[in-house]
């Protein structure tokens, strides 16, 4: 049985390819850069959102299931068209395609800025309203209404949507990234600007879920949120960085509002918002149908941080820490 997989050369898409194929599954990956990737041997080039429809038929030849990871996300300089384009069009015009010529199901890698704003606080599960604020978040909820639409159009189930929160990794980007650069500075940071509390996961937590949702007999909800099974503080966040490079926390039991006070000067009143906000996920709809949400965060990026710091010093010719 063979799954279509795109963006099989990202953070997650590496990871699910490597489940899928312990779990026996066929892969063909489509990408925007057909390079074939060590051990795969059906690569295929991912048609542009406005290519014809014969290119994206083409594409489910043999094909089971199809998992969409490809994404536009932490582009600055992209506008609205392209992340519609990239998000909202293509997920439509592939789930349209897959639900002509497959018999699977159709898994689409979203967000939880498909459903709250970044500055948003709360816990985010199902029934949370999608209230997207963002040009990314908006793109990913139109990708998602386009992907149930191609399938209700072909009398389909079987299409799903895996609204995600930040997710780490090797290779990881965007706020987690530059949160572990913050870190390894050993800068002293004020704790009472790190309360807000986070939902994270891991790309092997996502990895596990696809193949869980291809492999159970019972056809996906339309959307699932997930996550980690305890969320965590964003001072935890640092202080584990920090333990993997061998620092001390260094969090000062400083007040917030000087720091508030110089975002609102800057304009940077939302980023202030959205750096304090607790988002938390509840993954507990995907957890009763079988999936078992990632544990140990914390000392999964701790150990992300030490893997890091090991490999630099690997590579600058430095001795190994004992």
């Amino acid at each position: 049985m063979k799954v279509l997989v795109t963006g099989a050369t990202g953070l997650i898409g590496r990871r699910i390819v490597s489940r899928l194929r312990e779990a026996g599954f066929g892969i063909r990956i489509a990408s925007r850069l057909p390079q074939r990737p060590t051990g795969a041997d059906d690569v295929v080039a991912l048609p542009g959102a406005e290519a014809p429809e014969e290119a994206f038929l083409a594409l489910m030849g043999d094909v089971a299931h199809v998992v969409h990871c490809a994404a536009l996300n932490n582009d600055r300089s992209a506008g609205e068209a392209d992340f519609q384009a990239a998000n909202a069009t293509l997920t439509g015009r592939l789930a349209q395609a897959a639900a002509t010529r497959t018999d699977g199901r159709f898994i689409y890698l979203s967000s939880i800025r498909a459903v709250v704003r970044p500055d948003f606080s709360g816990t985010i599960d199902e029934a949370t309203p999608p209230a997207p604020q963002c040009a990314y978040g908006r793109s990913k909820r139109e990708g998602e209404i386009a992907m149930l639409e191609a399938f209700a159009a072909a009398g389909r189930t079987g299409a799903t949507a895996l609204r995600l929160p930040p997710v780490y990794g090797q290779g990881m980007k965007g706020n987690l990234r530059g949160l572990m650069r913050l870190a390894a500075t050993g800068l002293p940071l004020p704790s009472a600007a790190l309360t807000a509390v986070r939902s994270l996961i891991s790309n092997d937590a996502v990895a596990g879920a696809v193949t869980h949702l291809l492999t159970r007999p019972m056809p996906p909800r339309p959307a699932y949120i997930l996550g980690d099974a305890s969320p965590v503080a964003m001072s935890e966040i640092v202080a584990a960085f920090r333990r993997g490079y061998g620092r001390p926390a260094r969090l000062l039991p400083m007040p917030a509002w000087p720091f508030r006070l110089v975002a609102t000067l800057l304009g940077r009143q939302a980023s202030w918002q959205a750096l304090v906000a607790t988002q938390i996920c509840d993954p507990t709809l995907l957890a009763s149908e079988g999936w078992t949400p990632g544990a140990d965060t914390l000392g999964r990026l701790e150990e992300l941080a030490r893997q890091q710091f090991q490999e630099k010093r690997r590579r600058s010719g430095s001795a190994p820490s004992p």
